[in-house]
């Protein structure tokens, strides 16, 4: 709610039935703010009473067209529609009875003093949707950022609304509210085709989230206290993260894998530390030469760094053959989703006994090492 116009006027119309010689009495109010709109909007209020009789003003004429021509009503010294018959004048007065309600309710909110606005307002404000604040938020902070970050805001979204329905007013959200929904992660259903409970770790990923969005609701005023910082997150657990030896990235390199791009990719992001993603966008203009010397010059997509890398002769011939400025250099790599299964196909073919995601192939550095193998 925000402080309202000074100048709002209601008036008592009358708008034409579509089937019957009659005309329905609401009350416009213009301009009037109303919540979720930027501009002064125009209101109108139906009030279940309709005339038969109205008098018209033959000397001032409304909405007209080729067709027709029509006139807008008399009215009295005081602003009242006059009419023909008692029962609808009477309607008519009612009718300005009520305008008078509304005309005094907008001429006394320009006298609230500003405390009482913002309590007003606060007031207003929790009694809005958290679930679909939620959702706003995703999309404003991170519509684009990575799948996996957009991926884990949507699910967190269908785990709140499986802990507290379609609606959570910010009026309900407190201390205990956030602590039964961090329980209720701890044991919360997997999504998907998968089946079990989500791991502690995911968990406290995904209350990490929700803490998030508490936080942006604080600075958007919705909450008057920053729970965030008052909230516990949940302690991950120390988990143990495959990653391959200097050995093992050889064999991997001497091992022909089903689809060439990927074998190039997984080396290359083991030989310079990128991301999938990063690779994935790499075109040949954010590839340089300077003298003997190849360099990259990109925007990381997951933290929007400028990286400026130079990397070895070994990984540049990983790229192939330069072409146009504008062609991804690993055209034709799969989406994380479809690399999976071809990835471990050519990590078991090579007889490596891990379970390798390509995210663990950037994780131990090889850039000081040269890989004992012809790679192109």
């Amino acid at each position: 709610m925000r402080k309202e116009l000074d100048n709002t006027k209601a008036t008592v119309r009358l708008r034409k039935s579509a089937y019957r010689k009659e005309w329905y009495l609401y009350i416009e109010s213009y301009p009037v703010r109303v919540a979720g709109k930027d501009t002064p909007q125009r209101v109108r209020e139906y009030l279940n009473r309709t005339i038969t009789t109205p008098i018209w003003d033959k000397s001032r004429t409304a909405r007209t067209t080729e067709a027709t021509q029509t006139f807008k009503p008399k009215r009295d010294l005081n602003g009242i529609i006059l009419c023909k018959s008692e029962i609808d004048q009477e309607a008519c007065i009612y009718a300005d009875s009520v305008r008078k309600l509304r005309q005094r309710e907008y001429d006394n909110a320009g006298l609230y003093s500003d405390t009482e606005i913002a309590q007003a307002e606060q007031k207003e404000r929790l009694q809005q949707n958290f679930i679909k604040y939620f959702d706003k938020v995703a999309d404003k902070r991170h519509r684009n950022s990575s799948v996996s970050i957009q991926t884990n805001w949507e699910r967190v979204h269908v785990l709140l609304k499986m802990f507290a329905g379609d609606t959570l007013l910010f009026s309900q959200i407190d201390n205990r509210l956030a602590e039964d929904f961090k329980f209720f992660l701890l044991s919360a259903p997997c999504g998907g085709s998968k089946k079990g409970t989500i791991s502690r770790n995911t968990a406290s990923t995904y209350f990490s989230i929700f803490k998030a969005a508490l936080k942006q609701a604080f600075i958007d005023g919705y909450l008057t206290i920053d729970l965030s910082a008052k909230i516990k997150g949940i302690q991950e657990q120390e988990s143990r993260r495959e990653y391959l030896t200097l050995d093992e990235l050889n064999k991997l390199a001497n091992t022909p894998c089903e689809r060439d791009v990927l074998k190039r990719a997984a080396l290359f992001s083991a030989l310079t530390g990128l991301r999938h993603c990063d690779i994935q966008k790499l075109k040949w203009n954010e590839i340089a030469i300077e003298g003997n010397q190849a360099k990259l010059l990109f925007t990381q997509k997951k933290t929007k760094g400028v990286e400026y890398m130079p990397i070895s002769e070994q990984a540049f011939k990983l790229c192939g053959e330069p072409r146009q400025s504008e062609q991804l250099v690993f055209e034709g790599l799969p989406n994380p989703s479809w690399i999976s299964r071809p990835l471990r196909a050519w990590i078991e073919k090579a007889g490596i006994q891990k379970h390798l995601s390509f995210h663990c192939l950037r994780h131990r550095k090889f850039r000081k090492y040269q890989l004992t193998n012809r790679l192109v």
